[in-house]
């Protein structure tokens, strides 16, 4: 049976950059539709040119893609043509081979947001687009509201996509702008669009998740016959986000009945890539990957309880709907106080670590997480502090350094400027190779803020630990977390800390104290010592080296 092609579009660069807080520069977003081109991406679309200058610079740039760079604008303004209309100009100049320009589709957003006639809004769609079509633009028409509108007055919503169709249009793009229509409404409102007589290989799904269900809605318009899908990579966009092309991408091309009966742009080979793709998001963003995402987040394959590791030894297919590689990502059983020997025995395995079934030190090891875990320790997701505990019981952790004392001071006064800031200063003491060493390190970023005590700490460790110092050079700490774990005058803090390095690992370690410095600077040891144990490993025995 010969498949049907699915066309995937990216607005992760214009929609996407709609999500508070995010801003990309220039180089981010080549950086980004560098990415999303080798993934297999049919359209990337760059921004709105004319909008803010670094829309307009990254179209300067024009990279050079395989994919159809899209430029994003609105159809012109009533009372102009579109030729001496400058917004639509500015996206015109551009210059990309595709333009997506989006215009109202719901009556009551005619009246009360254009505040024109219905027919001057159907006029502005069939000039708008007669205009790209005429100057050998691909057209893609992005009807906003759609869905409201057509449950407010179907025979508008219908009208304004045949305006479009008929002027030339290569894609109808049906918005669900305010992400409130379910599913099933999807469905049938693109099927009822088809039997109108706007062809379903000309129609394209554009969902937002206000109610969790863009990458539904989605596939049930593509179900009903809509033969494009927008999203964004990680689900970013407005408010709660756009369909997510992280979850679509690994479903279309690995569930059936998809894979079965739509060919789309993105390989299986290329596929590995998503997982890492995704991260690479969230590191030009400085914001710590979502754990829970769907095939690429890192608890995607994470079996915590001991039942279903056991089952997960004999097949992964039990508790696994895919395989982990299959999207680039990795199969985690993490420890803590549910595990059983099998699921401890699989994660030593995982660490490089070989421990007989029967071996006494698997009880100890168990004992002692269990015992850890009562004081408030959480090795669940601080899996680089449990493989530290193991090897400390099985007498396999090196002796890098030992630290003799450290003292922290935290200061308020005024800087050269009269302004009152603080000041954050660490001294570490430690020992290596035999000899003592005394580093002192306050915490200030570029701009000279203060980063704190545990960066102070950080900074003081890293300045000199003798021959081991070059090796910290490309670690850095991602994330920090502070959970009381009890209440009143027997307050525990756990802190958890989230580094990675240059080798693109990351890993989690956890310190647990009545003081938040203290358990501060376990997890920081434990970060470091890690860090040192697999570079180690590496060198030894790269084979055997794992994600933390």
């Amino acid at each position: 049976m010969t498949k049907e092609r699915l066309y995937l579009y990216d607005t992760t660069l214009r929609d996407g950059q709609q999500t508070q807080g995010v801003q990309f520069s220039v180089a981010e977003k080549l950086r980004i539709a560098e990415a999303l081109d080798g993934l297999g991406i049919d359209y990337v679309e760059g921004g709105w040119p004319g909008a803010n200058p670094t829309d307009s610079a990254f179209f300067d740039a024009a990279p050079d893609l395989r994919a159809r760079l899209t430029a994003f604008g609105m159809t012109k303004r009533a009372g102009r043509s579109a030729e001496n209309d400058d917004v639509l100009a500015a996206v015109m100049n551009a210059g990309t081979g595709a333009v997506c320009l989006v215009g109202k589709s719901d009556s009551y957003h005619v009246a009360a947001a254009l505040g024109i006639s219905e027919e001057e809004n159907l006029e502005n769609i069939r000039a708008s687009v007669a205009h790209l079509v005429a100057s050998g633009r691909e057209a893609l028409f992005d009807a906003e509201h759609f869905f409201d509108g057509y449950k407010r007055t179907p025979s508008y919503a219908l009208a304004c996509c045949r305006a479009a169709l008929e002027a030339g249009a290569r894609w109808i793009v049906l918005c669900d702008t305010n992400g409130g229509t379910l599913p099933d409404e999807i469905a049938r409102i693109t099927g009822e669009v088809i039997a109108a007589g706007i062809p379903g290989n000309r129609l394209g799904i554009h969902c937002h998740n206000d109610t969790e269900m863009a990458v539904a809605g989605s596939l049930a318009a593509v179900g009903a016959g809509a033969r494009q899908i927008q999203g964004t990579l990680n689900g970013l966009g407005e408010r709660c986000g756009n369909a997510s092309l992280t979850s679509l991408i690994p479903t279309l091309l690995l569930k059936a009945p998809w894979c079965e009966r739509f060919d789309i742009g993105v390989t299986r080979e290329a596929l590995e890539g998503l997982t890492q793709v995704s991260r690479m998001l969230d590191d030009i963003l400085n914001r710590v990957p979502m754990k829970q995402l769907p095939y690429v987040g890192a608890s995607a394959f994470a079996h915590k309880a001991g039942l279903h590791a056991s089952a997960i030894l004999k097949d992964p297919s039990t508790y696994e709907h895919v395989e982990p590689s299959a999207v680039g990502n990795a199969r985690i059983v993490p420890m803590s106080n549910q595990a059983g020997q099998s699921n401890l025995r699989r994660r030593l395995a995982e660490a490089g670590i070989e421990v007989e079934k029967g071996d006494p030190a698997l009880a100890r090891i168990l004992d002692g997480i269990k015992a850890r875990e009562d004081k408030g320790y959480s090795y669940d997701t601080a899996q680089a502090s449990f493989e530290l505990l193991a090897r400390e019981e099985l007498g396999q952790m090196p002796d890098f350094f030992e630290v003799k004392r450290y003292k922290v001071t935290v200061e308020r006064r005024k800087n050269k400027r009269n302004e009152m800031v603080s000041v954050s200063e660490a001294v570490v003491v430690v020992k290596v190779d035999g000899e003592k060493k005394l580093s002192v390190s306050e915490s200030f970023d570029a701009q000279g803020c203060d980063r704190g005590p545990v960066n102070a700490l950080w900074q003081a460790l890293a300045k000199d630990l003798g021959r081991y110092s070059a090796q910290l050079a490309d670690m850095h700490l991602v994330d920090f977390k502070v959970r009381i774990t009890q209440g009143g005058t027997e307050a525990v803090t756990r802190v958890i800390i989230d580094s990675a390095d240059g080798k693109g690992r990351r890993w989690s370690t956890v310190g647990v104290s009545a003081n938040i410095v203290d358990a501060s600077f376990e997890a920081l040891l434990d970060a470091i010592r890690w860090k040192l144990v697999r570079d180690r490993l590496r060198a030894e025995a790269p084979e055997l080296e794992s994600a933390g």
